[in-house]
């Protein structure tokens, strides 16, 4: 008995030091890749377990025994996106596609988190590594083809979307981003076809809606464009970007008070929409210009359109009109208000503690509508009139 046992100890240290000296025969990073693998694998089960920071602990273990593991890296990086710290996920995953330039999963993820953090150049760059990789991928292909788009390189977007296309012919994506790009070449007609595909795949969709409404009225077919606004708002009434949509188109058709009733059900849903204070500032102003003495109408105008800019900033024609229809000075009674204000209500300025927050503004170009990701639709102007009883 007492030698059997003690046959078996003999035999399981035997293995051991069989191990030992495999593992010093095959030199020390054979040793280290073993350590590293096992503070993996303790990682994974960590993560498993929804421990984030024990198994971030692991992962880093892992990389400083063996700095050249790549999934070692690639864990580190997924931790990192989990909790948040986005520029600690891209620097890991970097460091796992310079170890490994085949990974295609660590390639794509580097891509996607470039252009998660609006890094679109380094973006572009990483997703052409991906499809280097593999060029059938369709996510890979329509992302590398948002990115052009977003630098305005339509040319390469429209290049990558048909290609998305012809990996996967039945998703409506690749269709929708395809008749964006296309419209933003005045290639209207090429658009409105891209868009019906994308309906054809999925007819439940009221932003390809708005799109293709928005290219009938860049074609000056209004009819169109109200029919494919109203087929939005019934799939969804509380769209706003329908309803802003539909007060521009309806504001072009010269239905004023429909337009205003658009506008205003547009912004009772976001009001955050520069585009539709700018809209509805117009119509106000053109019931001032229709009778001047509503001065009420103008102010309520000139308000939509300051709320208008601090939402967006960018709209030098809006700029212009304020100028042009803001009270003069030369006004008596305004030029009284203006004196009394500036001697006994002049503010004193105030330094702000802390930096204040802004509403989001949107960086669409103030003019005729555009389709696409933008969330805006054109501004109409106000045609010019003469106002003797304002001079």
């Amino acid at each position: 008995m007492n030698n059997s046992i003690r046959y078996v100890r003999v035999t399981q240290s035997a293995r051991w030091f069989a191990i030992a000296m495999t593992l010093t025969m095959c030199g020390c990073s054979t040793v280290q890749n073993f350590r590293s693998e096992w503070r993996i694998r303790r990682g994974d089960a960590q993560l498993a377990d929804d421990n984030l920071e024990a198994a971030l602990a692991s992962f880093q273990r892992a990389a400083e025994i063996t700095p050249k593991m790549a999934v070692a890296h690639s864990r580190l990086g997924g931790v990192y996106e989990q909790m948040g710290e986005y520029d600690e996920a891209i620097n890991s995953y970097d460091k796992a596609v310079r170890y490994d330039p085949y990974s295609f999963m660590d390639a794509f993820q580097l891509a996607r988190l470039y252009h998660f953090v609006d890094r679109t150049v380094d973006a572009i760059q990483a997703y052409l590594h991906v499809v280097q990789l593999n060029p059938d991928d369709f996510n890979a292909q329509l992302n590398l083809g948002v990115c052009y788009q977003e630098t305005g390189d339509l040319d390469q977007a429209v290049e990558r979307f048909q290609k998305a296309i012809q990996i996967d012919p039945k998703q409506p994506y690749a269709y929708v981003n395809l008749g964006v790009a296309l419209d933003g070449q005045d290639r209207h007609y090429e658009a409105i076809r891209a868009y019906k595909e994308a309906l054809e795949r999925d007819d439940k969709q009221p932003t390809v809606l708005v799109n293709i409404a928005r290219t009938y009225m860049n074609q000056d077919r209004l009819k169109m464009a109200r029919n494919a606004l109203r087929q939005a708002l019934r799939l969804d009434p509380e769209f706003a970007i329908a309803h802003e949509a539909m007060g521009y188109c309806l504001f072009r058709m010269r239905d004023f008070e429909g337009a205003q009733r658009s506008y205003e059900q547009a912004l009772s849903y976001n009001w955050r929409l520069a585009r539709a204070h700018a809209g509805l500032g117009s119509v106000h102003m053109l019931m001032y210009l229709d009778d001047t003495s509503e001065t009420k109408a103008r102010d309520l105008a000139l308000e939509h359109w300051h709320r208008s800019l601090e939402l967006d900033t960018d709209q030098q024609r809006l700029r212009s009109l304020i100028a042009q229809y803001q009270p003069k000075r030369t006004d008596p009674g305004q030029r009284l208000l203006n004196r009394r204000v500036e001697v006994s209500l002049q503010p004193t300025p105030i330094q702000a503690r802390r930096p204040i927050a802004s509403p989001v503004a949107n960086r669409e170009v103030f003019g005729s509508p555009t389709p696409a990701t933008s969330s805006q639709s054109g501004t109409p102007t106000v045609p010019k009139r003469q106002r003797d009883q304002d001079r």
